[in-house]
């Protein structure tokens, strides 16, 4: 048995889906509405949200973590956030 090395072997990593003005600005929102919900503290002292973005789609993602462990508790959809934000009191924010 002939084991040769592999000199033509390629990994080829996904691209990243280049993210639109539309996008961007949709993304920056949600970066505000976490921070707003994390300082009026509607998740308790225990938990708060957190913003990532999702490498393959570009699309922001925020969950809900337990401040210590940093566990995820849950994943929160973007539409949920924005509208507990609008629904803070302009005092709030």
């Amino acid at each position: 048995m002939n084991v040769a090395p592999l000199h033509n072997f390629q990994i080829v990593a996904p691209s990243p889906v280049p993210a639109s003005n539309d996008q961007q600005a949709e993304n920056l929102a949600l970066v505000q509405a976490v921070q707003a919900i994390n300082a009026a503290e509607l998740y308790g002292e225990q938990g708060e949200l957190s913003f990532a973005l999702d490498r393959r789609t570009q699309r922001g993602v925020v969950r809900l973590i337990r401040r210590k462990t940093k566990e995820v508790i849950r994943e929160v959809p973007a539409d949920q956030v924005l509208s507990l934000v609008e629904s803070l009191e302009p005092g709030d924010r």
